[in-house]
């Protein structure tokens, strides 16, 4: 509760300029803390999702079929690091003894790490947390979800729409529930907000299968088949170990 009274002080309005240099100075250890901790994992892949879901709601019993299949390819299954579809790709991921890492956050409401994690993090920051879970991705899983999962959507596709991440494969799971939204991009590319191409930017599927064989397929495209991602080596000289 501490930490999140300081956040709302900070997003509250203009300070005194010391109040914001302290307030600086810890967002940017926050970055620096998540970039030494992630710097060694394996290739990502990023699964969003309602932390509100139980592990008899269809969703999540399909967010851990899905992370299995994630997990069996070698990728280390990232999540925000908490309950609902984060805990069923987690969890997927230990089924086939696969890697799991979570980035949580601080609310008031705390948000317990869920306990199918190699290890987490847990951030004071929602930006800083949205980053690393992008940063340090190379496909995207959405599940259905609240507000937190709409941002983290759309901060995606924005990212993709404007070529700060590029060619990166995004799957919404679940038809009937993005439907509406569906609906309203085909109004959006009527009224020329969004073009038609940036319908291109993700996947919407039933079927773990067919987002598994999206995803390989922009990803063999995009580096290779056998998918090779250069994994960085710790060094001692800098403090650093490895988690993973």
């Amino acid at each position: 509760m501490k930490h999140h009274n300081r956040e709302a002080k900070f997003l509250g309005g203009k300070r005194s300029r010391f109040k914001e240099l302290i307030s600086l100075l810890s967002i940017v250890s926050e970055f620096i803390h998540g970039f030494r901790k992630l710097h060694f994992v394996n290739p990502c892949i990023t699964f969003f999702g309602s932390a509100r879901f139980k592990e008899d709601n269809l969703y999540y019993k399909q967010a851990r079929a899905f992370a299995k299949l994630i997990a069996k390819k070698g990728f280390t299954v990232m999540t925000g690091g908490g309950p609902g579809v984060m805990e069923a790709a987690n969890r997927g991921a230990k089924d086939v003894s696969g890697k799991s890492i979570g980035c949580n956050i601080e609310l008031p409401k705390e948000q317990q790490p869920n306990p199918y994690l190699d290890f987490n993090i847990t951030m004071e920051h929602f930006y800083v947390r949205k980053v690393l879970l992008l940063k340090y991705s190379y496909a995207f899983v959405v599940f259905p979800g609240g507000f937190g999962t709409m941002d983290e959507l759309f901060e995606t596709l924005t990212l993709l729409q404007t070529n700060k991440i590029s060619d990166f494969p995004v799957v919404l799971f679940g038809k009937d529930y993005w439907s509406k939204l569906l609906e309203q991009t085909e109004v959006m590319e009527a009224l020329g907000t969004i073009s038609k191409k940036d319908l291109d930017l993700f996947l919407v599927t039933d079927s773990v299968t067919e987002g598994m064989d999206y995803i390989n397929t922009k990803l063999e495209s995009k580096f290779g088949a056998p998918i090779k991602v250069k994994v960085s080596k710790s060094r001692w000289w800098y403090g650093e170990k490895r988690n993973l």
